[in-house]
């Protein structure tokens, strides 16, 4: 049943004239209506322009009450974690605790070994890209099974909580893709194991390091790592669905501890645009380290995208860049980051995990309304 579409506009900041500055809001609302009519259950959109923010809302974010998404909603992010985790390993890079170009043998003795597979060929570098050719470890993102696995695999499973040195184990009896640096190909085993990297260098957690790190210095106070046995989400948030044998099930809570340093963040709009502003104004990485965060590889066909160490390059239809990333995990689908050029910041939350072809492009379209405003 489609959901009639209920839009809320607010806005806040030091701007004298908001107007000015909510440029696109009538392209934005349209997109995220245009989302709902297609099935989503809620959309929301959250924009800074250099002080000034403003957030449109469509849908409900919960289906039994109608509620819209609350101020300052808190969702999970997915592998937007991923910037996060690289972020960590680039400063961690400038302190002189790791070398990007060094085999993650050296930090992980043993671990990243299989049929093809040789740690001492692929480097943290080839990590960070994807392209270091090891097999995925989840059907998509590495938290609970999708729906389509929630056929086969027992329900208990979205309760759990991981071994990841197990799940690792398991991952790295698949062969691998290609050869390290040959190709690039997205792989959440990259991210996991990037994450044992970061722990076993410092000996804290990868949610602690990006805790002390990135959300404290940053004042993000609605963005957190999820401890491993935690299933209920923080804060105000609105509710997550999935699809589960064809019915739409709220998939809120979940052990995301599988997902880890590949995709179990929770975040509100307003901090991803913080972090997002931060890292590509400078505050977060010395000036090489942002250099090689950037330095991108083409992927796809289009000639649009790029991915560099955990940040994508998108080129929009304005001619500008955006750069960021985007995640999706049951539950939510979500897109953030920052045009330099013009210093927008913008995140896009959806609160169901559709991957179909008819209803995907909903989301890119709303992105692309708020990064290419239109006067």
């Amino acid at each position: 049943m489609l959901v009639a579409a209920m839009v809320t506009a607010t806005s806040c900041g030091v701007d004298d004239a908001p107007e000015v500055r909510e440029v696109g809001k009538e392209q934005v609302t349209a997109a995220l209506n245009d989302a709902v009519q297609l099935g989503y259950p809620g959309a929301e959109a959250v924009i800074d322009d250099r002080g000034h923010s403003w957030r449109v809302t469509t849908g409900v974010g919960d289906l039994a009450t109608g509620e819209p998404f609350a101020a300052n909603a808190r969702v999970r992010i997915g592998s937007n974690t991923k910037t996060f985790v690289a972020t960590v390993v680039l400063q961690l890079v400038a302190e002189g605790e790791v070398e990007l170009d060094a085999p993650v043998e050296r930090y992980l003795p043993g671990v990243v070994h299989g049929p093809g597979i040789d740690g001492n060929r692929i480097t943290i570098r080839n990590l960070l890209q994807h392209t270091s050719g090891l097999p995925e470890y989840a059907a998509e993102f590495g938290a609970t099974p999708k729906p389509w696995q929630m056929e086969i695999l027992s329900e208990q499973a979205r309760w759990q909580t991981a071994d990841m040195s197990a799940v690792l184990r398991t991952a790295l009896t698949g062969p691998a893709a290609f050869e390290p640096g040959a190709k690039w190909a997205y792989s959440n085993t990259n991210y996991a194991i990037v994450g044992m990297v970061i722990e076993r260098i410092t000996g804290a957690s990868v949610g602690a390091e990006i805790t002390r790190r990135i959300l404290e210095p940053l004042g993000l106070r609605d963005t957190y790592y999820p401890a491993p046995d935690e299933t209920d989400m923080r804060g105000p948030h609105p509710i997550g669905y999935t699809e589960v044998s064809g019915r739409r099930t709220d998939y809120t809570s979940q052990n995301v501890s599988a997902a880890g340093a590949a995709g179990a963040m929770v975040a509100s709009g307003a901090d991803l645009n913080r972090f997002f502003t931060a890292l590509l104004d400078g505050r977060l990485l010395p000036p090489a380290e942002m250099a090689e965060m950037q330095n991108v590889r083409a992927i796809g066909e289009s000639g649009t995208m790029a991915y560099g160490l955990g940040l994508m390059r998108l080129s929009m239809p304005c001619a500008q860049d955006f750069w960021g990333h985007s995640g999706g995990i049951s539950g939510s689908i979500t897109y953030a980051g920052v045009v330099p050029a013009t210093g927008r910041a913008v995140t896009i939350a959806l609160n169901q995990d559709f991957t179909d072809e008819a209803r995907s492009p909903a989301a890119s379209r709303a992105l692309t309304a708020a990064v290419c405003p239109a006067p």
